[in-house]
């Protein structure tokens, strides 16, 4: 069996063509020979080896030699300088161009790779389900055997693990110190770590270090804002290789364009994620709200019967001050007041129980003690369990007894203003607030009551302090202007307080809850 020759060896095309043009501007052929152990081979040329036929001269630094056809040794000499250089950057040139073509034709589907991220990364909502295709396409193009992105649980300074492709490997969390995970150790630091198969990752503070059975690649995962700092916001881990082989530089600078998208992609879902939560908070603040208002009694229901205005601010949207009122048998009238050590959603609950149990023993016509007593033992356990504390102002007006009789539970705000010379009486406590003493009963008073003349002014520290006066000069000021405005309208007198506090407020704000009877 013959085995054809090896074709010999060919010049660079763009060496060739500054050859021809040699050729052709000073009239002569040029050759290209190179020099072998056994003789000269021409270039580019058929045949075995031969020798020049004319005169050579060698090309500077190479074994190449150049042949002019009816030249002098000077001349040849001479030309073959020339066409060395002009030939070596031809060489170089051409060389380059062909480096740059396989640079090319490698980042064509690291290109392709990033582009096709961003068309997951904008069509799939669940970020879950795009961090798997994204890892999937990765393994794929790096030749990964797992691939696997952990991203930064802020409360519980965790890495959890939010998708995983291939592979087995490690799925618990990982802490954000733990000194001897590599993954924990990108995160801290930012930056990528490479392992060859086998290496052991070891620092100062993990003597005994983890050990990657195969090729590793950790690269963080950032985030940056248009304005502010960069921040690590997870890791992206590529574990093993086909081939047993190593992960390069150029691998590190492919992944870390992806985290970056990923980064981007990351931090846009917790803020969309963050904002569906915030407008359905804030829904749900809003039917509270108007839950809350709904169980407060219509004062419309009054009208003809008793002048009462009423007033229920919360700080939040939902609050602690609360507030009711009863027709009661014998033409008598119930007024409560309530005001709960917090605000927010557990107040909003303890104020609801109270109301409710106030209104099943008021309505029965239980005298204020008894309606506080057994409003006690509805709410205790909550109190409890919340550890807040409820001050409660319960009264009976009975006009035609002229007498006004009250328990009150600490509640320090609660006046009787007298219409005929506007002396305001202090309705003090009868006991301490729900949840600071357990009683089995609680103390009742009797005050005077001119039915027609008379004002009950209940209100709670929220608009005392809203004053920004003090305590005591805050109260004063409330007072004297509802005893000064005592044969006002009650609304026109609640308007003048609310404004009054509105005003002169530059403290936090607390619910502001305040209730005015004539009866």
């Amino acid at each position: 069996m013959t085995t054809a020759a090896p074709s010999p060896p060919r010049l660079p095309a763009s060496a060739r063509e500054v050859l021809d043009d040699f050729s052709r501007a000073f009239g002569g052929a040029a050759r290209v020979w190179r020099r072998m152990e056994d003789g000269w081979l021409a270039l580019g040329e058929g045949g075995g080896l031969s020798a020049p036929a004319g005169g050579t001269a060698d090309v500077p630094g190479t074994t190449l030699a150049v042949e002019l056809a009816d030249a002098t040794p000077a001349q040849a000499t001479s030309a073959a300088a020339f066409l060395g250089s002009a030939m070596a950057r031809a060489a170089r040139h051409d060389e380059e161009m062909r480096s740059f073509s396989r640079e090319i034709a490698e980042r064509y589907e690291e290109i392709t790779l990033l582009y096709s991220i961003s068309e997951i990364l904008g069509s799939i909502i669940s970020l879950r389900d795009a961090a798997r295709t994204i890892l999937g396409e990765v393994s794929s193009i790096l030749g990964a055997s797992r691939a696997a992105l952990w991203v930064h649980d802020e409360d519980a300074r965790m890495l959890r693990l939010a998708a995983v492709e291939g592979g087995e490997g490690q799925t618990t969390p990982i802490q954000v110190d733990d000194p001897c995970s590599v993954t924990a150790a990108v995160f801290r630091e930012g930056r990528p770590v490479i392992l060859a198969p086998g290496e052991e990752y070891t620092r100062d503070d993990c003597p005994g270090g983890e050990r990657q059975r195969g090729s590793f690649l950790s690269v963080p995962v950032s985030y940056s804002p248009p304005e502010g700092e960069t921040r690590t916001i997870g890791v992206i881990n590529l574990i093993g290789r086909a081939g047993n082989d190593g992960f390069s530089a150029g691998d590190i600078k492919l992944l870390s364009a992806i985290a970056s998208q990923i980064g981007a992609a990351v931090e846009n879902n917790r803020l969309i994620a963050e904002s569906v939560r915030q407008e359905r908070m804030e829904r749900e603040l809003e039917l509270a709200h108007d839950l809350q208002l709904k169980l407060l009694p219509p004062l419309e229901q009054f009208a003809g019967y008793a002048q009462v205005a009423a007033r229920c601010v919360p700080a939040e949207s939902v609050g602690g001050d609360f507030y009711h009122l009863f027709r009661l048998p014998g033409n008598r009238l119930g007024v409560l007041i309530g005001d709960v050590s917090s605000h927010g959603f557990g107040a909003a609950l303890i104020m609801a129980l109270t109301i409710s149990a106030v209104a099943i023993h008021a309505s029965e016509g239980d005298a204020p003690s008894e309606v506080l007593h057994r409003t006690h033992r509805a709410v205790i356990d909550e109190l409890e369990n919340t550890e807040m504390y409820l001050t409660l102002f319960y009264a009976v007006i009975d006009p035609a007894a002229g007498t006004l009789t009250y328990s009150n539970a600490g509640h320090g705000h609660a006046f009787r203003i007298r219409g005929e010379d506007g002396h305001p009486e202090r309705l003090a406590a009868t006991d301490p607030p729900f949840g600071i003493v357990d009683r089995d009963t609680y103390g009742e008073a009797v005050t005077g009551w001119t039915g027609g003349e008379d004002l009950l002014f209940l209100f709670t520290d929220g608009l005392s302090d809203a004053l920004d006066a003090g305590e005591i000069e805050g109260e004063r000021v409330l007072v004297d202007e509802a005893a000064r405005m005592r044969a006002d309208d009650p609304a026109a007198i609640m308007d003048r307080l609310f404004v009054a506090a509105g005003e002169a407020s530059n403290v936090p704000p607390d619910d502001r809850t305040a209730v005015v009877v004539r009866f």
